[in-house]
């Protein structure tokens, strides 16, 4: 693991130390994830005592959400399930049974934002049945609009545990924690842990905050972690998925829900993770992570996927401690050590280079290119216009990996392009194409 220069290493302590002491946690660890796993991390404040700041266990809150999504996705990739399943299929008898296994992942089912009864942060869970589940936690239309949902996950987390026979927490461990090499991650508080602290508002005292364990609604917020187990998760969300799950797979969980990425700003929500674009200092990046809180606790994990870097912050406090901080470190990161990407070099075309170059819809210009990892690229030439990539399926036509034509499929011959109902030619209006709708016998001619 390549460790960090001196002088970087002092820029983020430097800026762990203040949001420590500016925002009042009891204790704090934050740290950098590169090259698999934990590259810096720095603790402030009361620790326990004589315990290293890596291994000290933390609640991660709804961070382990992001569990929850990949429990769900091997389920899928396994084929015992598929994200347009209705939840009625894996957990019959609830209000929300219409709703797709998708659209809980993504936080579009319209389902209520808590469960119901007491606060279930603060107070120990039960089983699903005995939350009582009403019409009144289907709170929004299907599909409608994004509405984050505890009380969702609670419900993915079921499905898991139905398929597999056994409790969520259980195949979290066996099939994720373990296989990533997360043995300081579990469900209840092993030592050395922080204890879980409200912070007065308007005094430097604090209060202990409640532990529990959330029964039905413990893939929403359950888990403890350390920083070097949650810098393994964010090796994960960068392709270092150890076998448990594909790259592929996981590329999936980062594509936002309902929000345009073309936009320059912008904030979504993935498969069991957050997304954002954000502009720092003229630079434009795009964070794949997640946050998390619960009382007592505070956590962020976030990765630049483009960098291949990850930062996180654990604190133990209710409120206060500074959200944007992995994000800050990573900007620290990236102006004090930014990558430096692998050469180009020579690659054979994915298709006849002929098919490659300029191509017309309708008088719109465009071009088609070969980019790495055998994909074509086609995007307007020297103007706006729809883009995405594209890769080969096994029958010889091409499938929208993103953009504008994410899903749709791309047909090429040698004088058109056949593009959902577009056809591109090598000419604006080829006559010797299929155009739709034809070409006047005309031609181009001035009015």
């Amino acid at each position: 693991m390549t460790e960090l220069l001196p002088s970087t290493q002092r820029v983020l302590l430097a800026r762990v130390a203040r949001a420590q002491r500016d925002g009042r946690v009891p204790s704090l660890v934050a740290g950098v994830v590169r090259d698999g796993g934990l590259a810096w991390h720095a603790g402030r404040g009361a620790l326990p005592g004589g315990a290293a700041a890596d291994d000290v266990q933390y609640r991660i809150g709804s961070i382990s959400k992001t569990v929850c999504a990949v429990t769900v996705l091997r389920l899928r990739d396994e084929g015992l399930l598929d994200l347009d399943d209705p939840l009625e299929d894996h957990v019959p008898g609830t209000p929300l049974g219409a709703r797709t296994l998708g659209q809980l992942l993504s936080h579009l089912a319209g389902a209520g934002s808590e469960s119901p009864g007491q606060w279930w942060e603060r107070t120990p869970g039960g089983t699903l049945d005995e939350l009582g589940l009403s019409d009144a936690d289907r709170v929004l239309p299907a599909a409608r609009r994004f509405h984050y949902s505890n009380l969702g996950f609670g419900l993915l987390g079921e499905v898991v545990a139905r398929i597999r026979g056994r409790a969520w927490a259980d195949v979290a461990r066996d099939e994720v924690l373990l296989p990533l090499g997360m043995t300081r991650t579990s469900p209840r508080p092993q030592a050395p842990a922080a204890s879980g602290l409200a912070v007065h508002p308007w005094a430097d005292l604090v209060l202990d905050e409640p532990e529990h364990d959330a029964g039905v609604m413990a893939a929403a917020g359950q888990l403890w972690c350390t920083a070097a187990d949650l810098a393994r998760l964010g090796a994960l969300l960068l392709g270092d998925t150890g076998g448990v799950l594909s790259p592929a797979t996981v590329e999936e969980m980062t594509l936002p829900a309902g929000v345009d990425p073309s936009s320059p700003v912008w904030s979504g929500y993935g498969l069991g993770v957050q997304v954002q674009r954000l502009v720092r200092d003229g630079h434009t990046t795009t964070l794949v992570g997640h946050g998390g809180s619960m009382p007592g606790f505070l956590a962020g994990l976030w990765v630049d996927r483009e960098e291949g870097t990850g930062a996180l912050a654990m604190g133990n406090t209710t409120s206060g401690m500074d959200g944007g901080l992995p994000a800050a470190l990573l900007a620290d990161v990236r102006a004090a050590e930014p990558r430096v990407v692998e050469p180009w070099t020579p690659a054979p075309s994915p298709v006849d280079p002929q098919l490659l170059g300029p191509w017309f819809w309708g008088p719109s210009p465009y071009a088609l290119r070969a980019v790495g990892g055998g994909l074509l690229h086609l995007g307007g030439l020297g103007r706006p216009g729809r883009a995405s990539r594209f890769r080969v399926r096994p029958d010889g036509t091409w499938v929208g990996l993103d953009g504008y034509f994410a899903g749709e499929t791309l047909r090429i011959s040698a004088d058109h392009l056949w593009l959902a109902t577009f056809v591109f030619t090598r000419t604006p209006y080829d006559p010797a194409a299929p155009v739709p709708g034809g070409v006047a016998g005309t031609g181009w001619d001035v009015p």
